[in-house]
């Protein structure tokens, strides 16, 4: 028996992962100088924080630190209950290395405990999607150790494609430059994007219409497709459900026997994206190169 931990950045319901007994930690979100917990939605209001980015707001999040960690571990820790966190991706942010820093202090107290770190590599319903087939594979009976290494062997399977509506949100979080997002914005261009080897962002396309950036996404999820048949996929949206809903379309037209789940995108992400971001998370049948 062990416990399944993740971070509030996997962007699940809460309900998801309170029936799956999961439990999470939360980022913070900073929103006019006044802190707030990415709780995924169980008390936090979503959709008001959706509007107040179409007002102009410019929110920014802080990672989770040590202390928290610790706090976090600590009662799993001493009830000697193995655990087993899936991280948001050390590429795109501290958190990670919070976490790695967190272990190494708990096992000076408690050098018995079992504590396995796996960095997903991912964001957003990436991270989501790797926990979900974490829980399957907790639930058929894979041991603690088993689970963690099939996770960090296979982290770069995980294909994470997405495209955002206005570039200076990533500008603003310092995920492209001043110049590519002036200019992208006056072209119109909208990016297509993944996460590399290492977990960062890159651009991998320029679509002069969001219409085109659309269809990448789809077309490219379905070239790198590890199952065909019924494969498990994950559309997420910062309030943009009709394009979620293209994307969905055409998806489903090539492999309609597709399990697909549409979720929101939460605080910390949107904070970095803006509206209008649309993502699609499915496992590959390679890893990203």
């Amino acid at each position: 028996m062990y416990q399944l931990l993740t971070d509030s950045a996997v962007d699940l319901p809460y309900q998801v992962l309170a029936d799956n007994h999961v439990d999470f930690v939360s980022m913070q979100v900073d929103i006019n100088g006044e802190d707030f917990k990415d709780d995924l939605e169980h008390h936090f209001d979503l959709k008001h924080f959706y509007q107040q980015i179409d007002k102009g707001i410019m929110p920014s999040t802080t990672q989770i630190n040590v202390g928290q960690f610790v706090a976090f571990f600590k009662p799993y820790v001493e009830a000697k209950m193995p655990i087993l966190y899936l991280g948001f991706s050390s590429g795109l942010s501290g958190t990670y290395n919070s976490a790695l820093q967190a272990k190494k202090m708990l096992l000076n107290d408690y050098p018995d405990a079992q504590i396995y770190l796996v960095d997903s590599l991912a964001a957003c319903c990436g991270e989501g999607l790797m926990l979900l087939d974490a829980i399957d594979k907790r639930d058929a009976g894979t041991p603690i150790d088993e689970l963690a290494n099939w996770l960090a062997t296979n982290a770069l399977r995980y294909r994470q494609w997405f495209t955002v509506d206005d570039l200076n949100y990533l500008y603003h979080g310092g995920r492209v430059s001043r110049t590519s997002a002036t200019v992208g914005s006056l072209l119109h261009i909208k990016p297509v994007m993944d996460v590399d080897t290492v977990g960062h962002l890159r651009v991998v396309k320029k679509a002069r219409s969001r219409r085109r950036s659309l269809e990448t996404l789809a077309a490219n999820t379905l070239a790198t497709l590890a199952n065909h048949e019924n494969p498990r996929i994950i559309i997420a949206t910062s309030d943009a459900p009709d394009a979620a809903k293209l994307v969905r379309d055409q998806l489903m037209a090539s492999v309609p026997n597709a399990q697909i789940l549409l979720e929101h995108i939460g605080p910390t992400i949107t904070s970095h994206t803006g509206l209008g971001c649309v993502a699609v998370f499915s496992l590959g049948v390679t890893k990203r190169n």
